[in-house]
């Protein structure tokens, strides 16, 4: 491994440095319990992580990350600015040959075609157009994205559009693309959390398309039953990303883009695949700390159960609406409560933490019979975090909404591993 050529990454939208993880692993002689291996000759040579609204009180993941990696290892400043101050001579930005980063899924309309002066115009505060801005600047072989499942559907109004736009614009900059919805519990992980990753890179392959999707990187990293042809659906890809938000599936009423899926040339073949491991699984019980490391506040009141009960069950009800001028009948089924020790999670979200009564927080039953919320340590190794990453002088909610924003770091690890093989 040491022969191969460093790959230098730039890691975007950061968090608490998942990709990085994933992909170069951590050494720290200081904390040897954090030992995670590399996924090959990675290393992150820029990073950026900036919490709107800028507030110093908002940036507790840049400073985990700084407190990790060490106190240069990351710009804590809106991306827009910063590449606004680049394209200005006013910083320096290193070459790279990768750009990995998690970007949440907004409208990514744009205003203007390649065709008028100065040409694509994304929509303003939309940060997938700072991802293109950035390769425009920097030109990587290799990218590496995260996103939620929603994002091959979105928006509602049209159906795909916005994934169509992205790939549109991968293709005006020359790359080839594959896409998966992997969840990652299906691969062995301790957590059900389904995410759309997009490995995009410039290859001087031919690629056959539908064959690529069975023998691609990403189904080397993540195998799948080989798909049946007839099941295999192909889209154009509109060469101008305007066109796409004015014209792409305009009328359709389901999105044309897959679970997986590959591109070339704006020639896109997709279909649903099913997942193929047999290896090692594990399970919400397998992350669990010491109950005598639990702190008391994280286990539930006696008096408080009730109110937890009844936000996990099933409900058939009449409400009234906020300003009282009608009613509604709400509906929503039952959730496990428990949650089982013997599955892999329910996936983590944002607002994990705190003691107040939720739907969707985790809560486990104890050996004495006694009912707690995961602590932030169980939270980080359900990422694939080594336990105690985000222990760096945030609050428990804190804690629990960066690993809500958080990847499965064991993802970008196995990409990462069949990337280097290819780079050999």
């Amino acid at each position: 491994m040491s022969s191969k050529k460093t790959i230098r990454v730039a890691e975007l939208f950061a968090g608490v440095g998942g990709f990085r993880l994933g992909l170069e692993g951590y050494h720290n002689p200081d904390e040897p319990d954090m030992e995670l291996p590399a996924a090959g000759p990675f290393r992150t040579v820029w990073a950026n992580q900036w919490e709107p609204p800028g507030t110093e009180s908002k940036q507790f993941a840049a400073r985990c990350y700084k407190a990790r990696f060490g106190e240069k290892s990351v710009v804590n400043e809106d991306i827009h600015i910063v590449l606004d101050k680049f394209e200005r001579d006013e910083i320096d930005i290193p070459d790279v040959d990768m750009v990995v980063g998690g970007f949440p899924c907004q409208d990514y309309s744009v205003a203007k075609p390649l065709s008028q002066a100065g040409g694509i115009e994304g929509k303003k505060g939309v940060l997938w157009w700072d991802i293109y801005r950035f390769l425009q600047f920097k030109h990587p072989r290799y990218v590496l994205l995260e996103n939620v499942d929603r994002l091959l559907k979105s928006p509602a109004s049209q159906r795909g559009r916005d994934f169509a736009i992205i790939l549109s614009c991968f293709d005006d900059l020359g790359y080839s693309v594959e896409w998966r919805v992997v969840n990652s519990a299906e691969y062995g992980f301790p957590q059900r959390r389904k995410r759309t990753y997009i490995l995009a890179r410039i290859t001087g392959e031919d690629w056959n398309l539908d064959a690529q999707i069975s023998d691609g990187l990403m189904a080397q990293a993540f195998p799948i039953e080989a798909p049946d042809t007839s099941t295999i659906g192909h889209v154009d890809i509109p060469d101008d990303p305007y066109l796409a938000t004015r014209d792409f599936n305009k009328g359709g009423k389901v999105s044309p883009f897959m679970d997986a899926g590959v591109m070339q040339d704006g020639q896109v073949a997709t279909c649903k695949v099913v997942e193929k491991y047999a290896g090692a699984r594990r399970v919400l019980g397998d992350v669990l700390v010491d109950e005598k490391d639990v702190p008391e506040e994280f286990f539930v009141d006696p008096a408080a159960l009730g109110k937890w009960e009844y936000l996990k069950g099933a409900k058939s009800e009449t409400r009234v609406n906020k300003k009282g001028n009608f009613t509604y009948k709400y509906s929503e089924g039952a959730m496990a409560f428990p949650d089982a020790l013997d599955r892999p999670s329910r996936t983590i979200l944002t607002g994990e933490g705190g003691r107040g009564a939720s739907r969707f927080k985790h809560v486990i039953k104890t050996e004495d019979g006694r009912y707690r919320r995961l602590v932030p340590d169980e939270l980080d190794q359900l990422q694939g975090f080594p336990r105690g990453w985000t222990n760096t002088g945030m609050t428990d909610g804190q804690r629990a909404f960066c690993m809500g924003n958080a990847l499965v770091v064991g993802v970008p690890h196995a990409i990462g591993k069949v990337l280097v093989e290819l780079d050999d």
